[in-house]
């Protein structure tokens, strides 16, 4: 049955769901990675798609920018079309000056002051990603001989401006920013699912170092096998 949001019914979505921010992204994906691709839904330009991978059977689905858009559509992911594990696949900036540009980075906890997460009561939260998916990924990592960094992220609800966000990010010792794993998080608590960030380092605001678009494209593949590697 469809959703304000998802025109797609029971069956149609995979167990497990990678979501990319962008549509863009969520179509390169199906059409380089998957195979065997259905287009499921495309309400309001957000595109999400089935297929297989290694012969397993996974979705893709695009969440758009920041913890308000994501929460509606993992919301309703989870809670309406029998999805039990979301890999958000997207970037971060990093503090840290050890993180190189293109590491692969894992939010094993998501730190944020969003107002998407004061609808439940409260101020900050330090919400976990999945212990399984957690472990999943530490599997991923040595399977692949990849280089992958797993700490805490903060969640912020602005791209510019964001007054707290130094502070925050000391006080919790996250290595990133980035705008909508906390939702994505709490929303995978609340319905006794499973959800978990693998992000790659776009910039590094410390050294001042950014990625390039020959490098955003090699280093994002990677992070997409990664993450496709760990669908059940």
């Amino acid at each position: 049955m469809a959703t304000p949001h998802i025109n797609g019914n029971i069956g149609d979505f995979a167990k497990t769901v990678l979501m990319p921010g962008d549509p863009k992204r969520a179509a390169y994906i199906a059409n380089n990675f998957l195979q065997n691709v259905k287009l499921i839904s495309e309400v309001r330009g957000i595109l999400a798609f089935t297929g297989e991978y290694k012969g397993k059977k996974v979705s893709v689905m695009a969440s758009g920018m920041g913890n308000a858009s994501i929460g509606i559509y993992s919301y309703e992911l989870f809670n309406f079309f029998g999805v039990e594990n979301i890999i958000r696949v997207g970037t971060c900036g990093v503090i840290n000056k050890d993180y190189n540009v293109g590491d692969i980075s894992v939010a094993v906890n998501s730190v944020s002051r969003s107002n998407y997460l004061n609808m439940f009561n409260g101020d900050t939260y330090q919400l976990p990603a999945s212990e399984k998916l957690v472990k999943l990924a530490e599997k991923t990592a040595k399977d692949l001989n990849a280089v992958a960094h797993f700490g805490n992220t903060y969640s912020t609800d602005t791209f510019y401006g964001d007054v707290y966000q130094t502070e925050v990010m000391q006080k919790y010792d996250c290595f990133g920013v980035e705008m909508e794993t906390a939702a994505l998080y709490k929303n995978a608590i609340n319905a006794n699912k499973n959800a978990i960030a693998i992000l790659t380092v776009s910039d590094n605001i410390t050294t001042k170092v950014e990625m390039s678009s020959a490098d955003r494209e090699r280093s994002l593949n990677q992070m997409i096998t990664f993450a496709l590697e760990m669908a059940e």
